[in-house]
């Protein structure tokens, strides 16, 4: 099941504190950080069949849209994807598991996603489902 999970944010004179204590890290392995050169690149579609992810925007926002992938062999093109916005001023923690392709795209110049992952480098390659942007009829707006 998908699932946002809610930050935080502690602000004083010294600064901010962002946290997100509901987020169980227990089963990350790995996390890389996504800066789109623009807002017009869309990164889509790349699919995981057993690789589970986390996205967290750390500047910005980013359009993410979500379709669970019924056969990674030959998905049908009839699957809606599901659109969730990240935004960096408001903490979250995009939880997406494994069987699901994701497409991602920046909102705002400047934007940095960063994403976690339960696997390996090697692992998550041996995973790595792609398929052709105009596969499904997602919302990038």
């Amino acid at each position: 099941m998908v699932e946002l999970i809610k930050g935080s944010e502690f602000i004083d004179e010294r600064g901010a504190l962002r946290f997100f204590n509901d987020f169980d890290m227990g089963e990350v392995v790995r996390f890389y950080e996504i800066a789109p050169v623009d807002t017009k690149i869309i990164r889509a579609w790349q699919g995981h069949r057993h690789e589970k992810k986390w996205f967290h925007c750390l500047n910005g926002s980013f359009i993410i849209n979500l379709v669970k992938v019924d056969d990674f062999d030959n998905p049908s093109d009839q699957l809606v994807p599901e659109k969730i916005t990240l935004k960096s001023d408001n903490p979250s923690v995009l939880a997406v598991p494994k069987g699901y392709a994701t497409g991602i795209k920046a909102v705002e110049e400047g934007s940095r996603l960063q994403v976690f992952s339960n696997f390996g480098l090697e692992a998550s390659k041996k995973d790595d489902y792609r398929f052709p942007l105009n596969m499904w009829d997602a919302l990038w707006q």
